[in-house]
């Protein structure tokens, strides 16, 4: 996205150049080579590309009951949603001065909404969200967490950022309609398809391929705002198609003006928690695992996120460590706290950042503009939400390039310890569609064949630690503990 290896080289160490004003000083924005108009634009960018939280973390976790059959409230899920991730985004770029927005994390809903719920009440199972964010806290306040993060060897950090970018590439081949899981009924182990039927049919098909496009050449002619350029055109392309043809279709978005594009937010659900009434009703053992589950999948998905984008960022040394990173993971923390607090479930860290980072976004800036926008969706969600998935995704798979290229070539491939574990982070985050997968699988294979050749000692303590908690984790269902 730089030009500036065109630029004349210069042997002469060049003085960082002053801030332009208070805004400028406090964000670091010209310290990190980055401009106002490229802040608002990867804002605006971040916000497009994960809006479709607003629709689908309520029809998750609406979809559910609790033991006593009730189910959460549409529009008050709405709210909630939209709430926490307003202020947990403003929060992070005010603090913690990057572009990660965060919202309620997909994966971790799941389990709170088919796990934790049917086996208590509603404010009970937000409880243990909650105290699922205090633990990470704690953690964040003792070091622990800094310490595992610094633990991991480059060449599999590196395998994280590309893991990354294969995931939020899948991501957004399956959210655009491309690819498709195959039913149930078909009795195939093929799990995906082209199309929804093996072929690429239908205009939402169509206008996410002519997205991808149009974003890749505007990349290859270096136009400054080229990702949102391209959602912003594909919108449009996709109203008008919507206006004049029949589709069926557009998932979860349709691209058309809402009849009403105000609404009035419902905060009914925020403060509805129970911090221990979870442990009357499963017990204290399964309790601690339940939020150990919830822990876990925040912990790590959130660290694998961090690390991806801020390699992406620019915002890490050349060790791969990034200045300032305790105040990124207390925040991480608060959020899961405010996303039980709120019933939202636990808010994360969102590799949909990476649309905003590949736009130029390199402070908290951009994130102080997607929380507006987020803050600002609260009483026009209908129009927040006319953006369809597949005139954003395309910027999904154009940063998904953007990482493995800059991330694949760090990587020892001659050395088998760090390049075996770094290739299978990469692969599971995609295969298992989780980052925390990935994660813990890459990890233990690390541990595993660095024992195999001799070298154990040059494994810090850390790992082995997290290691064992990851094959704890793997193996409570068959030691029947969840």
């Amino acid at each position: 996205m730089s030009s500036s290896a065109s630029a004349p080289v210069d042997a002469t160490p060049q003085p960082p150049q002053p801030p332009r004003g208070g805004l400028d000083g406090y964000f670091k924005i010209t310290e990190r080579g980055s401009t106002l108009a490229r802040e608002v634009r990867g804002g605006f960018a971040t916000f497009f590309a994960m809006a479709y939280i607003i629709v689908l973390n309520p029809i998750i976790l609406g979809s559910a009951k609790d033991m006593y059959g009730h189910q959460l409230d549409n529009k008050q899920l709405v709210t909630a949603t939209v709430l926490t991730a307003a202020f947990t985004t403003l929060l992070m770029g005010v603090i913690g001065n990057v572009p990660i927005a965060l919202a309620a994390g997909l994966g971790v809903n799941t389990v709170v909404a088919l796990q934790l719920a049917p086996r208590m009440s509603w404010p009970d199972a937000m409880g243990m969200v909650v105290l699922a964010g205090f633990v990470v806290m704690l953690l964040v306040a003792t070091g622990l967490r800094e310490r595992v993060m610094s633990a991991v060897p480059l060449g599999l950090r590196k395998g994280i950022a590309i893991g990354i970018g294969l995931f939020i590439m899948l991501i957004g081949l399956v959210d655009s309609g491309f690819v498709s899981r195959i039913p149930d009924a078909a009795h195939t182990t093929v799990p995906l398809q082209l199309g929804g039927d093996g072929h690429l049919n239908g205009w939402p098909v169509l206008v996410f391929v002519l997205g991808v496009l149009l974003t890749l050449a505007l990349l290859v002619r270096k136009v400054p705002g080229a990702i949102l350029i391209s959602i912003v055109v594909m919108t449009i392309v996709a109203m008008i198609i919507n206006s004049v043809a029949t589709v069926p279709s557009w998932g979860l978005t349709t691209p058309k003006w809402p009849g009403n594009p105000v609404s009035t937010p419902d905060f009914g659900l925020v403060g509805e928690i129970s911090l221990f009434g979870g442990f009357e009703k499963v017990g204290v053992l399964t309790g601690v695992l339940f939020v150990f589950t919830v822990l876990l999948s925040c912990f790590f998905d959130a660290m694998g996120t961090i690390m991806g984008i801020g390699d992406e960022a620019k915002l890490t040394d050349a060790n791969g460590n990034m200045p300032g990173i305790n105040k990124v993971l207390f925040v991480d923390g608060i959020a899961v706290a405010a996303g039980g607090a709120s019933s939202a479930s636990a808010t994360t860290c969102f590799v949909e950042s990476t649309a905003g980072v590949g736009e130029g976004a390199r402070t908290g800036f951009a994130n102080v503009v997607t929380g507006g926008l987020f803050a600002v969706a609260l009483f026009l969600t209908p129009l927040a939400t006319m953006v369809p998935s597949q005139a954003a995704t395309p910027a999904l798979l154009a940063v998904g390039f953007l990482i493995l290229s800059g991330s694949i070539r760090a990587i020892d491939w001659s050395d088998y310890t760090i390049a075996i574990p770094a290739f299978v982070t990469m692969l599971m985050m995609p295969f298992t569609y989780s980052i925390t997968n990935g994660i813990g699988m890459g990890f233990i294979t690390f541990t595993v064949l660095r024992l195999a050749a001799g070298r154990g000692r040059e494994v810090p303590v850390a790992m082995y630690a997290v290691s064992a908690v990851f094959a704890f984790y793997y193996l409570m269902p068959a030691l029947n503990l969840t």
